[in-house]
């Protein structure tokens, strides 16, 4: 166990804080759902085996996961995540999973106070803990690690940013840490390193690469984007637009109308509670716009159609000309550029695409993705792309050989988790 002697009286702080915070988060709209799991009112049952998926991207490793694992014996599965989104892929998923062996249950995860987290690990019982990607929770660890469960970090990647805050005690995360950690590449292997030590990390096939050309998530008959636009109209996403960027997807707005005024823009902010930022914004620079949710029928003669609900993305990719890919033209890192390459689009992505680095320079130098310099470069590639597409068939052709190529992770991962439980009943 840890011996730090800053340990005791951080976490007495901690566990103090979360204690006066917890009963606030219940106004929090995005924390209010799943209230009553994720501080133990609602108690989860045993599980041999833990998943925690962050967020709506983990959510679909985790059941891609579970639909290719192989059981020789009954193993209960708990499936969490932090956010409804999350939740919600989870909760409809599982229903894919058909392994006789396999009962799979769902939940929030829990609240990070060390005595709740505690007690919440008691309660489930885990053997083996897998964390998606990374989201390392202090109390969360240092439960798992008081348990004896053991715990892997699966598809891990870590950012400089995040390795030189984790650095500021090192020694706590060295001694609280996982026992295993599976790399996207050898950069991660590298941060996970100097955070972690070498003996435990290793690099493994991203399983990203293995989801891709399996982007229905509820097949439809017909795409419902098609009745909101006029035959052949012109149609562009600007998705996953975060808040730091907004000023700047402003002016591509402007100047696409300016230069193709038939163009109709889908609007996607990437946090939904930026909604009613962009009402203000697009009524200030006399944009006639519509909400998605008031969209039923045909739009007339909305420039913009403003998305307040879920789901759609990927159905708008499906039919649009064109997409830009937020996150990408302030320092943040980028959003997931690969569901509209996957859709046959060729994405138009700002120069701050550093989280999806692990897909290779190799896919801007094919031309699989547009990387603009700045945001009148991101509006000149999408006007070009309005009047001259790329053809989706041929898109998603090379996209699928590029993707072939460095698929198996998903494999992998189900080979390690897979051993480690035989292990454990040896």
């Amino acid at each position: 166990m840890p011996s730090d002697f800053l340990i005791k009286p951080a976490f007495y702080i901690y566990n103090m804080c979360w204690k006066i915070i917890i009963p606030l988060l219940r106004f929090n709209k995005r924390l209010a759902d799943g209230f009553l799991q994720r501080t133990l009112k609602e108690k989860p049952l045993k599980a041999d085996l833990w998943l925690q998926a962050a967020s709506a991207g983990e959510a679909y490793l985790a059941v891609e996961i579970l639909k290719n694992i192989k059981f020789n014996r009954p193993v209960n599965v708990l499936l969490t995540s932090g956010t409804k989104q999350g939740f919600d892929i989870l909760e409809r998923l599982i229903k894919q999973i058909n392994d006789k062996h396999i009962t799979a249950r769902t939940s929030y995860f829990f609240f990070d106070q060390p005595d709740l987290m505690e007690k919440a690990v008691n309660t489930i019982s885990p053997e083996i803990m897998i964390l998606l990607e990374s989201e390392l929770w202090p109390g969360h660890l240092m439960a798992l690690k008081k348990s004896g469960c053991k715990t892997i970090i699966i598809n891990g990647r870590i950012t400089d940013k995040s390795l030189k805050k984790y650095l500021l005690w090192k020694s706590f995360w060295n001694m609280i840490g996982p026992d295993r950690i599976y790399a996207i590449s050898e950069n991660d292997a590298k941060r996970f390193t100097v955070l972690f030590g070498n003996k435990s990390v290793e690099v493994m096939p991203n399983i990203k690469f293995d989801r891709f050309g399996d982007n229905e998530l509820e097949p439809l008959t017909k795409n419902p984007i098609e009745e909101l636009l006029k035959h052949n109209a012109p149609f562009i996403v600007l998705g996953s637009i975060r808040k730091e960027e907004e000023t700047l997807i402003e002016k591509i707005i402007l100047d696409i109308l300016k230069r193709e005024p038939d163009t109709v823009i889908g609007l996607f902010p990437r946090h939904i509670h930026r909604i009613r930022h962009w009402e203000n914004t697009l009524n200030r620079i006399n944009i006639k716009w519509t909400l998605r949710s008031k969209t039923s029928n045909q739009v007339s003669d909305e420039s913009v159609i403003l998305w307040d609900t879920f789901g759609e993305l990927i159905h708008a990719y499906k039919y649009a000309r064109a997409a830009f890919i937020g996150g990408s033209l302030a320092p943040l890192g980028g959003q997931n550029f690969i569901e509209a390459l996957d859709c046959g689009i060729v994405p138009v992505i700002g120069p701050y695409w550093d989280n999806f680095s692990w897909v290779g320079q190799q896919i801007a130098d094919e031309g699989l993705i547009r990387v603009a310099a700045n945001w009148q470069k991101a509006a000149d590639i999408l006007i070009e792309q309005i009047s001259n597409p790329p053809s989706r068939e041929k898109t998603k052709s090379a996209a699928n050989d590029y993707m072939k190529r460095r698929q198996g992770g998903t494999a992998f991962s189900c080979s390690v988790i897979a051993n480690f439980l035989n292990k454990l009943h040896q």
